[in-house]
């Protein structure tokens, strides 16, 4: 739909950005045919040190390629879809993950239509006196939801193990009605997140912003946030930080 009054909430900010569905504009990604790509952060924009993409997929996609230097992470949104990883196969539904390494070679097809993927991409960081972390294939439904610092109205779902191997984190965070953040987080990890579910008010910098399903958050290091569920329903959402890497 065509806006009239040329409003959005999105929002680009030297340390945070909100990207909201009315403005996508998909792009080409190679390897990937028939497939239906949103680049929602990237360095390019001069602070995110990776990135975030949704992959929209149908019977007749498909996704091939090598990570590289890269390691990749796949959370399937919606629909399901059939990965070859280094030859071997995994069937995903709805709810599963990948964790890609450096080194492996990928490919997705036998989607179903409407399949959703949420990607993230970085350059992996190896630790000295660490191994390379290996093929990781989950589902959600699988990892218990905890109460984040003992309160049990706000729930997080760690997905990647918590190991020093590992320089990035991929967490699912759902609020009952009315639950928060239990303070205005400031921290050296930055963030990627999507909202997955239900709405709220985000506390972004100085500002704070209405969020719903469908958007997009980047969050850069030591930019102030805070979160509170808003509505009936329970809100969550899948977001992405760097860990386990010093300072310098």
């Amino acid at each position: 739909m065509k806006s009239k009054s040329g409003l959005t909430r999105t929002v680009v900010k030297r340390n945070y950005t909100l990207i909201t569905t009315d403005g996508h504009v998909p792009s080409v990604l190679p390897g990937w045919r028939n497939a239906v790509v949103i680049i929602h952060i990237a360095p390019v924009m001069g602070g995110p040190r990776f990135a975030q993409l949704s992959i929209t997929l149908d019977e007749t996609s498909s996704g091939t390629g090598h990570t590289g230097p890269l390691e990749h992470f796949y959370y399937f949104q919606t629909g399901d879809c059939t990965a070859q990883l280094n030859g071997k196969k995994h069937e995903l539904t709805s709810g599963s993950y990948l964790f890609l390494p450096p080194q492996t070679k990928f490919k997705f097809s036998g989607a179903g239509k409407g399949t959703k993927l949420v990607v993230f991409l970085k350059k992996f960081e190896l630790l000295a006196g660490e191994k390379t972390p290996g093929v990781i294939c989950g589902h959600a439904n699988a990892i218990a939801g905890k109460p984040f610092l003992g309160h049990e109205d706000a729930r997080l779902q760690v997905l990647l193990p918590d190991h020093p191997s590992f320089d990035m984190a991929v967490n699912i965070f759902t609020y009952d009605p009315g639950a928060t953040l239990p303070f205005v987080e400031t921290h050296i990890m930055e963030h990627g997140l999507l909202m997955l579910s239900g709405r709220g008010i985000y506390r972004l910098g100085d500002d704070r912003h209405r969020v719903t399903a469908g958007d997009v958050i980047w969050m850069a290091s030591y930019c102030p946030q805070w979160f509170i569920a808003q509505g009936k329903a329970k809100s969550s959402y899948i977001y992405y930080k760097d860990v386990n890497r010093a300072p310098l």
